[in-house]
């Protein structure tokens, strides 16, 4: 297959499949659901609870493979190829590691850390039998997250795309047969959906082994493996962790809200589930845009065209708000039936439906987010958006959730407004921080010329 060089990248030719991927990532979460409630909404309760942890975890697992890609990234663009190659092989090593830590942490304490969350009954029983199996198989996620990474940032995003697609069709054949038993298969419910995740994460991860291979422009040999440079490793978690500890500390406030719907009780918690179901199609196009533009970013950086760059990030989020207005406008309009699709429990359905109607308020602040911190990451400064998100998520979201939640009896749609509030004070903040081009002192690189070649 053809190398993809930096001044090919094109934005519509990275975003169209990488916006199929994260949107077949997100339908395998769909069908777990909506498999799941076949059974019952407490199945479906329990998975998404344990999915709050695995969340967490994956986001953890991010630290290597997206500070690797917004390194390598750089890298490809001052044209220093054997580097890019080098990184991406540490990077793997590295989550490897981790991801073998968390994995037997999930094994040891997948009971412990339901329990935590307030779960009794049927809901406690599923959640902890879920997180065991995909928790304790985390791994393979770890290395599918930076093998991915890789093969995106040289350009093979459709490539991608073709993995999480064969992902899919796996995960989906493999609950059908295990969660309800056909063709002389088990029938293990919530365990066979978690055995049939572990199942297609496995067969994609060999997948995209090979494709890190053929896009890499120097082959990988396999000293670069077991080569630890500090310099690489430096330069990997200088974003890696600023960038994953934003993301943790943001699906921590989730937990605390799941944390306080689980007093609202179990139609409220089922609701949540299913409205989030939802919401996730609504700014699909603003992750896809956000990655592409990310790509690009991090490429122009490092060859220094810092003025394509800061255009570039304007145009991605004009298109993103865009599309993000025109989807949730359908969301509300059809909210009802969306909801429907999941359950025939009237109360939930209608609690579903009034956090919908809220969507035109949220999504549209968590787009320019989404694009704009993308953007800062890959130019290098990933530390500012932490650092506003401490004060935002944490000091002002949740005792706001609080406050409507518990004062204001808000219920669930208190806890949406909640994390619009958060939502709309960050974009706002990212936009003045995107403007002022303070982000320009942070490239991580500089062009061939200018920097001598790095050596492990």
């Amino acid at each position: 297959m053809k190398k993809i060089k930096g001044s090919e990248l094109n934005l519509f030719h990275l975003t169209w499949p990488i916006f199929l991927e994260v949107s077949l990532f997100m339908f395998m979460g769909i069908a777990d659901t909506l498999m799941l409630s076949a059974l019952s909404d407490d199945a479906v309760s329990g998975v998404g609870a344990a999915n709050q942890y695995l969340t967490i975890a994956i986001l953890v697992l991010e630290v290597i493979g997206n500070g690797a890609a917004i390194v390598v990234s750089q890298y490809l663009g001052s044209k220093r190829y054997k580097e890019a190659s080098k990184i991406s092989a540490l990077a793997v090593t590295l989550n490897l590691m981790v991801g073998l830590v968390i994995s037997a942490g999930f094994l040891v304490f997948s009971n412990y850390m339901m329990t935590a969350m307030n779960l009794q009954g049927d809901v406690l029983y599923y959640a902890t039998h879920y997180l065991g199996i995909v928790g304790g198989a985390i791994f393979l996620q770890a290395l599918i997250n930076s093998l991915a990474a890789i093969v995106r940032v040289h350009g093979w995003t459709k490539q991608a795309m073709f993995v999480s697609l064969g992902m899919n069709i796996v995960h989906i054949i493999g609950n059908y047969l295990l969660i309800f038993g056909k063709f002389g298969f088990p029938e293990l419910g919530v365990q066979g959906a978690a055995i049939s995740s572990v199942l297609s994460r496995f067969l994609a991860l060999i997948v995209f082994f090979i494709l890190m291979y053929k896009a890499l422009n120097v082959h990988v040999k396999f000293k670069y493996y077991i080569t630890l440079s500090k310099e690489y490793i430096g330069k990997i978690l200088k974003i890696g962790i600023p960038s994953a500890f934003e993301q943790v500390m943001y699906q921590s406030c989730q937990i605390v809200f799941l944390y306080f719907v689980t007093y609202l009780g179990d139609e409220s918690l089922a609701a949540r589930q299913y409205a989030n179901n939802i919401s996730m199609f609504t700014y699909l196009f603003a992750i896809a845009t956000g990655m592409g533009t990310a790509i690009i970013v991090g490429r122009l950086v490092g060859a220094n065209e810092k003025d394509a760059a800061y255009k570039r990030v304007w145009g991605s989020v004009k298109w993103s708000i865009g599309i993000t207005v025109g989807l949730v406008i359908l969301v509300v309009i059809f909210r009802t039936q969306l909801m429907g699709i999941f359950t025939d429990n009237t109360q939930i359905i209608k609690i579903g439906a009034s956090v919908l109607l809220l969507s035109i308020v949220l999504e549209t602040g968590r787009t320019i987010n989404i694009v704009i911190i993308n953007s800062l990451r890959a130019a290098g400064d990933a530390k500012y958006p932490v650092l506003i998100g401490a004060f935002s998520m944490v000091m002002m979201s949740l005792p706001l959730g609080y406050f409507f939640v518990f004062h204001l009896d808000m219920g669930l749609p208190g806890v949406w407004l909640a994390i619009a509030a958060d939502e709309w004070t960050r974009a706002v903040i990212m936009f003045f921080r995107w403007r002022s081009r303070a982000w320009e002192n942070y490239a991580l690189v500089q062009p061939e010329a200018q920097e001598k070649p790095a050596t492990i």
